[in-house]
């Protein structure tokens, strides 16, 4: 198998060069399991004008060739790029045209991290589950609504194009694209050699809620001060509309309108925030922290926060919890 990596200005690196390492050592690891000298995968890189490009480490990756020249493309990998007004500029028409024709023959596309932006962009996600890095998920949703996306989830596929999440997710694309054109056997021994968690399914375990300050509502930006401080007193969403003098149904929409979230959530995120903070860098037992955050059945702490990081807290303070 041939993959093709459409490398451009100020992709990062990483994503490029962790597949490719990762596809070598499969290799050897291929010839090592089974006396054979042949490679599984091969790569190349493809750029617009097939000239080199520099990536947002200042790195120069070397292209072999321009999509022009990109002649029966077995499968496209679209690295990390940052999601910025820029897009546009990379993704130019005969760009678009050339996934869009590829994707049209039943060439396989995946999208690393934030290179799903570019995939987007071309309109082939839309009505398609996606995933993506899950610190720029409420952007990506605003931007192409149309993507069905689960910013959960590691790595998702429908349709021909793969979506994977944040920075390392590669890896795990790079397992499962071993374990389809190689061997499990295979694709188990390189997971060894890299140190790689195969069974990783969920990046909501390292999920950080930002604030959403970004924005002109003072009155809401006041209610967001009110809740910080007063998070395991508030016992109902009133008591906060009080606080700044609006109505209870027109502060939830206000306050949605803001910070893209309900109140009643952004109030549990910022407890679930706490509570992920304390088990990491305490030793206070759950039911403690269940009470400090403003909860008062620990049953209930466990389910909320379960479902926001995929984790029991028992679970994430053992992952997580620094040592000392």
């Amino acid at each position: 198998m041939n993959f093709t990596f459409l490398v451009t200005d100020d992709c990062f690196s990483s994503g490029v060069v962790g597949l490719l390492d990762t596809f070598t050592i499969a290799n050897l690891w291929h010839q090592e399991l089974t006396g054979s000298r042949k490679k599984l995968f091969t790569t190349e890189l493809v750029s617009i004008d097939g000239r080199p490009v520099t990536s947002s480490g200042c790195i120069e990756l070397r292209t072999h060739k321009s999509i022009s020249e990109a002649r029966d493309v077995e499968f496209i990998i679209l690295p990390p790029v940052f999601p910025s007004s820029k897009l546009g500029q990379q993704l130019t028409t005969a760009v678009r045209r050339w996934l869009v024709e590829n994707n049209r023959m039943s060439v396989p596309i995946a999208a690393v991290c934030t290179g799903s932006f570019l995939l987007a962009e071309t309109g082939l996600l839309d009505g398609h589950v996606a995933t993506t890095n899950w610190q720029f998920a409420r952007r990506f949703q605003h931007m192409f609504p149309k993507v069905r996306l689960r910013p959960e989830l590691i790595l998702t596929e429908e349709a021909g194009l793969i979506c994977t999440g944040a920075a390392t997710a590669y890896f795990n694309l790079a397992l499962t694209l071993i374990q389809r054109y190689g061997t499990k056997e295979l694709a188990g021994a390189c997971a060894k050699a890299l140190l790689i968690d195969p069974n990783r399914e969920s990046q909501a375990p390292y999920f950080l809620e930002p604030k959403q300050e970004n924005h002109a509502d003072m009155a809401i930006k006041k209610a967001q001060r009110f809740i910080e401080k007063n998070y395991a007193e508030i016992a109902i969403i009133d008591e906060v509309a009080d606080h700044v003098g609006i109505s209870p149904r027109h502060f939830k929409r206000r306050f949605k309108q803001a910070t893209g979230q309900g109140p009643l959530a952004y109030i549990q995120n910022f407890r679930i925030e706490l509570a992920k903070k304390k088990l990491e860098l305490t030793q206070d037992s759950i039911d403690e922290i269940t009470l400090q955050i403003g909860y008062k059945n620990a049953s209930t702490f466990r389910r909320l926060f379960k479902d926001r990081t995929s984790l029991s807290p028992r679970e994430y303070r053992d992952k997580f919890a620094r040592a000392g």
